[in-house]
């Protein structure tokens, strides 16, 4: 049937007077009812203080954090004592928090974490010394363990990739947890001069002390020279899944194999940003190309939907290395989608 004066009239009907808050697909009025106040209006993305994901801020006590009625805690670790070449991943979580508009809602996954869960921003680990590694992982273990203790579901902003094994000391500590690692690197690396805590070697350390459960952990996106030193992942019975197998296999088989490999059992999920190609995230310590895409991320990211996920991070982002702010905005948006998972988790409380 041609467009006509009576089309036109019933769309202005619906249409005409109603404000960007007024929706009339169900699903879509409720998510806007939870966003949008009287009149259509929304809060300015880039008004007031910046937090992660504009998420709540959160202010927390030092002996308890009382946190007990989040569902998830975000949080940043400014530390970058573990790295092997370019340092500056410090400044990840303040890079993360000056990204004005990222979400609020994920159109795949169909929600809008921040508003349909209990989230707040409760700012970064109270890190006692800017120069000590080994204290800074006393730290991190110290606050995640309370986070846990409390309830919530740890999310983090490094720092570097080292974070992740203190993180994963206090998520596993009752058992040994699976994990979903995407990454140029499989960060399973032994001692380097003398230091083992290093960004090239959290999950090595972290199967050795019994939190990581090795053949429940998926590795997507491994790439590059270094992988002579990374026999620790296969021998000890991780599942690599090299970059150049996402083209030759596709996403779906990627997101099979994994969800294969991971189960139904707790998971953490860890995001180096130097899992993406350069051209999308050149300000990071460690860069390879050949990397995964934005997209190709993304998709297997959502697939990751159900899981049955306890906590997560997004690492090494280094913005000073990228004029352009677009390693930031892509670190963001993985931080969301991670996020968004954690809404379908069956951990969540």
């Amino acid at each position: 049937m041609a467009w006509s004066d009576e089309k036109l009239a019933e769309l202005r009907q619906t249409f005409a007077d109603s404000t960007g808050g007024d929706l009339q697909t169900p699903r879509f009025q409720q998510i806007a009812a939870k966003i949008f106040s009287e009149g259509g209006r929304r809060a300015a993305p880039y008004a007031g203080m910046p937090t992660l994901l504009d998420a709540p801020h959160r202010n927390v006590g030092i002996d308890r954090l009382g946190i007990s009625d989040l569902d998830v805690a975000l949080f940043g670790i400014p530390m970058d004592l573990g790295v092997t070449n370019r340092n500056g991943s410090r400044f990840g979580p303040r890079a993360l928090r000056s990204i004005e508009r990222v979400g609020p809602y994920n159109d795949a996954l169909d929600c809008a974490p921040v508003y349909e869960m209990a989230v707040a921003d409760i700012g970064d680990v109270p890190l006692q010394s800017r120069f000590d590694l080994a204290q800074s992982h006393a730290d991190i273990q110290s606050f995640v363990a309370k986070i846990v203790s409390e309830g919530a579901i740890p999310m983090a902003v490094g720092g570097d990739h080292s974070i992740s094994h203190p993180i994963l000391k206090a998520v596993g500590a009752d058992r040994p947890v699976g994990m979903i690692h995407i990454d140029a690197h499989c960060d399973t690396g032994g001692s380097y001069e003398g230091e083992k805590f290093h960004h090239g070697g959290p999950f090595r350390n972290a199967v050795l002390e019994g939190v990581l459960d090795p053949e429940r952990t998926v590795q997507i996106g491994i790439r590059g020279a270094a992988k002579y030193i990374w026999e620790f992942s296969e021998m000890s019975g991780m599942t690599v899944i090299e970059a150049a197998e996402i083209t030759e296999s596709g996403i779906p088989d990627i997101i099979r194999r994994a969800r294969d490999v991971i189960g139904n059992g707790p998971t953490y999920l860890s995001f180096d940003i130097d899992s993406l190609d350069p051209a999308f995230a050149p300000g990071t310590g460690t860069p390879e190309v050949g990397g995964l895409t934005t997209r190709e991320a993304m998709a297997i990211i959502r697939g990751m939907k159900g899981a049955n996920l306890v906590g997560g991070d997004v690492v090494e982002v280094a913005p000073a290395y990228d004029p352009t702010t677009n390693t930031a905005q892509n670190g963001a948006q993985m931080y969301f989608e991670i996020l968004s998972l954690m809404q379908f988790s069956p951990f969540r409380k």
